[in-house]
This record gives C-alpha cells, sequence and structure tokens, in this order.
C-alpha cells in the first residue's frame, strides 16, 4: 500500500513530475517540505537522495544531471535553506545542466509577519533561472482556477527545464497541517512535456541552405581558419566530425581537456603552444575565421590572444546562446553542433594550405621540449599530475577541481577513454567534490576526483551522505593553501598574499575516520609511485589520497615549464 500526501498541491506537484520522467529527487530534511518528502519517498517510481546541506545537495544533484544528461529535482524547507542551492543553480545556469528546484514556503500571508523560517522566496534567483513558478495551494480557495494555473506554470517550468537545459525554480506554499496522509492519488489529468531525450538532434530545425551558402562560400576561401572548443560532454557524432573536419589543411583545432575530444591532429594542450610565442608568431597563428562552440574555455591565454589578434569574422554554434567571449562575434548559429556540421560539411570543400601543418609542427617541438623538461622536473604540482593522470584506469571518469587544478591537467594529454567533468560556468571551487560524488553514484565505472586542498576543505560536507561508492577515489593535492595565488603575477606584490592563498596546516585524515574512507598519503615521489600501484584497485571502502607537495616552490616549477617551452 503507497501512502500519499493529503495535500492536493504536493500530489500535483508529484504527478507532475513523474509524468515528466523527473524521478531522481535530492532532499534536504526539513518540516515544511514534509508534504512533498512523503510522496517522492513512499512512491516507488522515484529514486531519493537524502543530502543534509543543501550547497552540497545542489551539486549532488547537478553531478547526477550531468551524468544522466535528465532534468534531477531538488527538494527542501522554507527559509534560508533556499538560499543554499545558488552556487549550484549559477553552475547549472552557464553549464546548461538540467535542475529543478523545488522550494516549499509558507502561505502568503505568513511572509514578512515576523514568522519563524520565512524570507522572500518568490523569484529568489531571477538573475540565474530559466523560468520561476509561485504556485498556490488551492484547498478552500477557487480549486479549479487555482489548480489551473498551477497546471501552467508547473507545465511551462518543465517545459523549459527539458527542451533549454538549465534550472528552473518551482516554489510551493504549503499551509499546515502538513503530515496527513491518504491511499488515495488523485487524477489530474496532466500532459507531458515533450519526451526527455539524448539525442541532440531531436526536435531541431535545420538552417536554410541559403543562407548557410553565404558562410560556406567565406570559409571556402580562407587559409586559416581556426576552430576552438571549449568544455563539452563526450559526444560520439561531434567526434566523427572532427575527425571530417581536421583532414582539412586550412583548418587547425583547438581543444581543452574538458572538450573530450580525442586526435593527434588537435592542439590539446593551448597554453603549451602559444604561451612561448612572440607578436610576429602570434600574427601567423591569427585566423581569418575564428569558428567556436563548447562551454566555458580555461585558458586565459588563448583569451587573450584572439581579443588582440582579432580574426575577421567569429562565428559561435550554439543551440541557446552565445557569449561574446572575445570581442569580436559576427555571427550565431541558433542550433547543436552536430546538426551545423551535418549541414555545413555539404557546402564546403578542402583549401591548400599550411596553416595546419606550421602550427603542428611547433606543437610537436613543445612536445618533446615537455618531455624533455617533465624526465627532470622535481617533486612538485606538476610532477604529480604528470605521474597521476598517466597513472588514470581505462574507462574511469576524471572530476577535476577548479582553480590550478583544471589548468594543470590542460598541460597533459590524457588516455582517449578517460572522460573529463569539471564545473566550468562559474568556475567555483564551492562544490567541486559535491558534483564529482553525485556523478560517482551513478556512473557504474570508477570515478576519480582530483582536487586542491582549499578546494576539498571547503566542501568537505560532499562525504557527509550514505551515497559515496567504493569504487570513489579522491586525489587531494596539498600545497598548504591557494597554490593559483603564487602563479598569478598579482597576489604576490600585495603583501597580503596570505589572504590570498589562505596557508594552513590541515589534513584529510580525520575527514576520512569520520566518514568512514581509507586515507593514504604520499610526501614525494617514492610514495606517490608506492601508493599508486594499488590505489584503484577494488576495495571495501572508498579512498583518498592526500599528495604533499612543497608550497614554496610549486610556481617556480610552473615558471621555469614555460620558460623550457
Amino acid at each position: 500500500m503507497i501512502l500519499y500526501p493529503e495535500k492536493k498541491l504536493a500530489q500535483l506537484v508529484l504527478q507532475t513530475c513523474l509524468v515528466n520522467q523527473i524521478t531522481d529527487v535530492v532532499i534536504s530534511p526539513g518540516s515544511r517540505n514534509a508534504p512533498l518528502i512523503i510522496g517522492f519517498v513512499n512512491h516507488p517510481d522515484f529514486e531519493t537522495y537524502q543530502i543534509v546541506d543543501e550547497r552540497s545537495a545542489g551539486f549532488f544533484a547537478l553531478g547526477i544531471a550531468q551524468q544522466k544528461q535528465k532534468p534531477v529535482a531538488l527538494l527542501c524547507t522554507s527559509g534560508s535553506a533556499l538560499l543554499n542551492y545558488y552556487p549550484a543553480i549559477a553552475e547549472a545556469f552557464y553549464s546548461h545542466i538540467p535542475l529543478v528546484i523545488l522550494s516549499t514556503d509558507r502561505p502568503a500571508k505568513m511572509i514578512d509577519i515576523g514568522d519563524g523560517q520565512t524570507i522572500r522566496q518568490e523569484n529568489v534567483f531571477h538573475n540565474h533561472i530559466l523560468f520561476s513558478a509561485n504556485l498556490k495551494e488551492f484547498e478552500g480557495l477557487d480549486e479549479t482556477t487555482y489548480e489551473k494555473e498551477n497546471k501552467r506554470l508547473l507545465k511551462k517550468a518543465l517545459d523549459l527545464v527539458i527542451q533549454q537545459s538549465g534550472p528552473v525554480h518551482i516554489n510551493i506554499p504549503f499551509d499546515e497541517p502538513l503530515y496527513k496522509l491518504t491511499e488515495k492519488l488523485i487524477d489530474f489529468d496532466l500532459a507531458s512535456s515533450l519526451p526527455i531525450s539524448n539525442d541532440p538532434l531531436q526536435g531541431e530545425t535545420p538552417l536554410k541552405v541559403e543562407e548557410l551558402q553565404v558562410f560556406a562560400n567565406i570559409w571556402n576561401k580562407a587559409d586559416r581558419k581556426l576552430v576552438l572548443i571549449g568544455s563539452s560532454f563526450p559526444d560520439e557524432l561531434i567526434q566523427k566530425q572532427i575527425d571530417h573536419l581536421i583532414k582539412d589543411p586550412s583548418v587547425l583545432i583547438m581543444t581543452e581537456t574538458i572538450s573530450n575530444l580525442h586526435h593527434e591532429k588537435l592542439i590539446c594542450s593551448i597554453d603549451q603552444l602559444i604561451t612561448p610565442l612572440n607578436e610576429m608568431e602570434f600574427e601567423k597563428l591569427r585566423p581569418e575565421i575564428l569558428l567556436t562552440f563548447g562551454g566555458m574555455v580555461v585558458s586565459k591565454r588563448i583569451k587573450q590572444f584572439i581579443r588582440e589578434f582579432k580574426p575577421e569574422y567569429h562565428w559561435h554554434i550554439d543551440k541557446w546562446n552565445a557569449p561574446n567571449t572575445y570581442f569580436c562575434l559576427d555571427h550565431h548559429f541558433k542550433v547543436t553542433p552536430q546538426l551545423f556540421f551535418s549541414q555545413f560539411f555539404f557546402l564546403t570543400k578542402q583549401k591548400t594550405s599550411t596553416y595546419q601543418k606550421t602550427w603542428l609542427d611547433v606543437k610537436s617541438k613543445r612536445l618533446q621540449k615537455h618531455q624533455n623538461y617533465m624526465d627532470l622536473v622535481p617533486y612538485s604540482d606538476l610532477s604529480v599530475f604528470d605521474t597521476l593522470l598517466d597513472s588514470l584506469p581505462i574507462n574511469s571518469h576524471l572530476q577535476l577541481a577548479n582553480s590550478s587544478v583544471v589548468r594543470y591537467a590542460q598541460l597533459f594529454q590524457l588516455n582517449e577513454t578517460v572522460r573529463v567533468y569539471c564545473n566550468r560556468g562559474t568556475s567555483g571551487i564551492d562544490g567541486s567534490t559535491s558534483t564529482a560524488v553525485g556523478a560517482a553514484t551513478v556512473y557504474k565505472g570508477q570515478t576519480v576526483f582530483i582536487t586542491g586542498d582549499i578546494s576539498f576543505f571547503y566542501d568537505s560536507n560532499a562525504l557527509w551522505n550514505n551515497y559515496v561508492p567504493n569504487s570513489f577515489r579522491i586525489v587531494l593535492i596539498n600545497n598548504g593553501g591557494g597554490g593559483i595565488f603564487r602563479i598569478l603575477p598579482g597576489p604576490k606584490n600585495t603583501k597580503a598574499l596570505s589572504f590570498f592563498e589562505t596557508p594552513h596546516q590541515l589534513t584529510a585524515e580525520q575527514l576520512c575516520k569520520m566518514h568512514g574512507m581509507e586515507y593514504l598519503v604520499a610526501k614525494n615521489k617514492v610514495d606517490l609511485n608506492k601508493v599508486l600501484t594499488s590505489f584503484f584497485d577494488q576495495s571495501a571502502k572508498p579512498k583518498l589520497l592526500e599528495v604533499f607537495t612543497p608550497t614554496e616552490h610549486n610556481d617556480q616549477v610552473l615558471t621555469k615549464y614555460f620558460e623550457q617551452l
């Protein structure tokens, strides 16, 4: 026997989620959200997770949605609990990850009168949300009118979360009593939104061929075409299209580690290639056409280059938006890259050019110098990344924290079977661990999370749940503070460096004991190589490897690395 909440509004929300295939729900405890907790937990078609800390819960849900590529719901009680979702909502907004925020509230008459646990919840995320639906409880009122309006708002919210792949907020007021149960399920006669599909071409309208031909004509005449690809989810069709595109000798393709694209002719370590260039060389690299797609780009150097050495044309491909990152955007193709290339290739032809070969020759020289340096590099953050990334298991998922971690990873070529993820929508350190844990709960293989110390300790509540799989591995690189602030040119000269890098003496050993994780440590190359021989093996507990590196030397090693290139 299934017990449902007696409240009609709770049943309406529950059934609307179900008919739209939103069946993963991350719940934070509370009382005002009791009707929906009862409904989601007791219904056999929902997969529910309990995460106490709402900030961690938001990123945990984001990790699940990242892997499943379908909406995940978040449920919290009223008051300040809701505000803790904001960092994850902003990340989902800029990374196009579908989240459904279900916040429960007191009735409107109870707001701003001094009642407990109340804030102004309506439209609280208006700057970073696709849509806000503010429902009304309809018991004792004009039920037909309120039911119809609530259905409309719910449908609009869930249509958008599916169609535009981002966060929506549904605010749901409940008056007391909150815990009454019933065996009766109300029939609301609900229509579903568009079916959820991982096919990027489904439902898309092709571009007009005659309009696309104008751009193809420009493309066919250009000798220097640079394709720059930001953060992207793994996609077989895009990979095949890139394999075809790279055959054109006038096309140079630059990617990043988190693009999840591979080919021997890709420039996959952008900073490695362009950092040593002089002004004359930059001029030779300047493209006539810049074609971009994917999410945020990590490399600051490529942004600086394109902003200074502007192309004649910049075209961006994205179904939803086109940020003018390089201040030279000419055209936005409002389709997925998969559809764009499926049409564009029929209109283009290869162009004789030395552009690609010239820069692939430079890449080859950089790789040799890179290897020469890594053969002699002293123990440091850089040498640790070299060892770690080379040891990743086949078909593993790599989750990267932000700040220096993702930047170090950009300097190395990874095994093609490894899939890489990072919260680059807002590039914050606040939820990297929680995202990795959420992703690890649904990926059947092994998830490896590499993080810095500040990022890890900031989000330590990520381990406060019952869902961390035994296969999960954390590599914590502890350099005693925010190491990136020693790499950046400004902070050292301010006489306030300690307030930027936040030096500390913390270790993760006690956290691991508290959360039932196996703790390992490495303080030098010998330790690291020894631990890694069995670190990824099956185990009865998840594992954390804390790698201590020299705070005072990491920045010097990295600076010398770029000098040697």
